[in-house]
């Protein structure tokens, strides 16, 4: 499996205001690249966080990309991932939609009338306690034939990731915008580090108008 964490912050690192409110921090030329890096995944991660705020579809918009998927023998969308702990995907977001397949990733501790509901929606996959026990949650995924996963947030999953060593390449696109603020969600929240910080090699960097993407590999 290779990971692949992609995101866009302001400037100063936020993902979005305080109020987590969805802002436009990248243009076009970005949007397009985010789609081309979809369509070479076979499935789209987020958290459930981003899908309580932004209800995305995470789904390839350009259908020249999504006929190349189905030449080369891929579904004409990759798979959707929902990393939900507590199972509070609502049953009408658009993640679980008939676009794409889609996984929702429970603990046990995930209420058993939530699960009913979200299982004719989705592919439910249980791992951990009280909180998604994000190793076993992407082996199933791994055994499921999603190889190659591109990660889209939030901040909290992202930490999360980084924390168990699952990232694989980081890839950000920096915005030519301040939102600033403390509870402004950032690239990688969580409890966040104290020692034994990862650390990452830059692969590239490029300017896209008046942002820059940096790509990094983890690890060292």
């Amino acid at each position: 499996m290779h990971v692949v964490v992609n995101a866009a912050t302001s400037a100063d690192g936020k993902l979005s205001s305080r109020r987590r409110e969805q802002i436009a921090i990248s243009g076009e030329e970005d949007f397009a690249r985010v789609d081309r890096l979809r369509a070479d995944s076979d499935a789209v991660v987020v958290g459930v966080g981003t899908v309580l705020a932004d209800d995305p579809s995470l789904t390839v918009t350009d259908e020249e990309l999504c006929e190349r998927r189905l030449e080369r023998g891929d579904p004409k969308q990759p798979a959707r991932v929902v990393v939900d702990s507590k199972a509070r995907t609502p049953t009408d977001a658009a993640i679980v939609d008939d676009a794409a397949s889609t996984y929702v990733c429970l603990s046990e501790a995930a209420p058993v009338d939530h699960r009913m509901d979200l299982a004719d929606h989705a592919e439910l996959v249980t791992a951990g306690e009280d909180r998604v026990d994000l190793l076993r949650a992407f082996a199933a995924l791994e055994a499921a034939g999603l190889e190659r996963i591109m990660v889209e947030g939030g901040g909290e999953l992202i930490f999360s990731l980084f924390e168990v060593g699952l990232v694989d390449e980081l890839r950000v696109f920096v915005g030519p915008t301040v939102i600033g603020g403390r509870d402004a969600p950032t690239l990688a929240d969580g409890d966040g580090f104290v020692s034994e910080f990862p650390t990452l090699t830059l692969e590239s960097l490029e300017r896209i108008g008046d942002g820059a993407l940096l790509t990094w590999r983890a690890g060292g």
